[in-house]
């Protein structure tokens, strides 16, 4: 690796001081026209990375773009790490820097700001996952850029970018029905989320068109009131097929099913939803909805960066669709 310019190199070169190389970086009075473009002509000549903090001082912009996720959903969310290093990768095309804080239950609980929002370190917040209803209300009273990934709050008319949760799980419970499947069950907290929810409707909107009542004992519970997964507990009788709200929830069920002497998908069938690393790993692998991260984190950043330029801008509620993925885990039953 080379070595690192500095201003003292700048400086040595023009023989100037290095005050007159900073203020002339920084767009700032007391150089002249002719020394500032000989200064920033050798800054670039030298590879001295200067621009970004020169922009930002003349702007009054951190050029800093915020991720909050709350730590029930991030620490043993794999799904949501790789969705926030799309978006890095996503905001460093647009040039801005990315700064992840976590927010522990205790602090979402007692509506604790991020420290990136009360230290004024950056410019426009994406918030991935859902969020307590009072804590978005505190949320929206500061003023500041920000949208919503993944979960969306009716109650709030806040900008949005969601995958297409209600038409994902009804092409995966029509595809169990195609597949001679009429006893089906859903697993996720339908309280928990609103992705959850949405994935919920999909589900009971097939049933409904086929003229299947819906199982009550057949919607099973996958976290506690936290956000917390807990052991799935299995129905006394049990249906033929089960679509759950997404892949590592799946993977679980799976799991829990060989521990009961079921076999997939020769005794039960099994749907996930995302397409994410779950979904290959499991045996057999997993049927799902695919939902594509990068376009998510790429509407996202364009959404936000398009309303930090401008105040005035409203992106709405972005819906991104996806395609399913058969595998092995769903069995023909006609």
């Amino acid at each position: 690796m080379g070595k690192k310019i500095t201003m003292r190199d700048i400086a040595n070169e023009l023989q100037v001081s290095t005050v007159t190389v900073s203020k002339a970086l920084s767009d700032r009075e007391g150089v002249s026209d002719e020394v500032r473009g000989r200064i920033k002509q050798k800054a670039e000549e030298m590879g001295y990375r200067y621009h970004s903090l020169a922009k930002s001082m003349k702007e009054g912009i951190s050029y800093n773009v915020g991720v909050v996720v709350a730590e029930r959903f991030f620490s043993d969310n794999a799904f949501y790490s790789n969705l926030y290093q799309r978006l890095v990768i996503e905001l460093g095309k647009a040039d801005y820097s990315c700064i992840l804080e976590i927010l522990s239950y205790e602090d979402e609980k007692r509506d604790v700001l991020p420290k990136m929002i009360s230290g004024n370190k950056i410019d426009g917040l994406i918030v991935l996952g859902q969020l307590k209803k009072h804590y978005i209300n505190t949320l929206s009273q500061e003023d500041i850029p920000y949208i919503f990934l993944d979960f969306y709050d009716e109650h709030f008319a806040i900008d949005t970018v969601v995958s297409d949760s209600v038409y994902g799980s009804y092409i995966l419970t029509n595809y169990l029905i195609e597949n001679g499947h009429e006893r089906i069950g859903f697993v996720g907290d339908v309280t928990a989320t609103s992705s959850i929810l949405d994935r919920y409707l999909g589900y009971y909107k097939a049933l409904i068109q086929h003229g299947i009542s819906l199982r009550e004992d057949w919607i099973i519970r996958d976290r506690d009131e936290d956000g917390m997964f807990i052991r799935l507990s299995l129905p006394e009788e049990m249906p033929q097929a089960f679509v759950c709200n997404c892949d590592e929830v799946a993977y679980h069920l799976v799991e829990r099913l060989k521990e009961e002497g079921y076999q997939v998908p020769e005794d039960i069938s099994v749907v996930g939803f995302d397409d994410f690393i779950y979904a290959s790993v499991c045996t057999p692998p997993l049927t799902t909805f695919r939902i594509s991260q990068e376009m998510m984190a790429e509407t996202a950043v364009d959404a936000l960066a398009r309303k930090m330029r401008d105040t005035t801008y409203h992106a709405g509620r972005k819906v991104i669709s996806g395609n399913i993925v058969i595998r092995d885990s769903v069995k023909h039953a006609g």
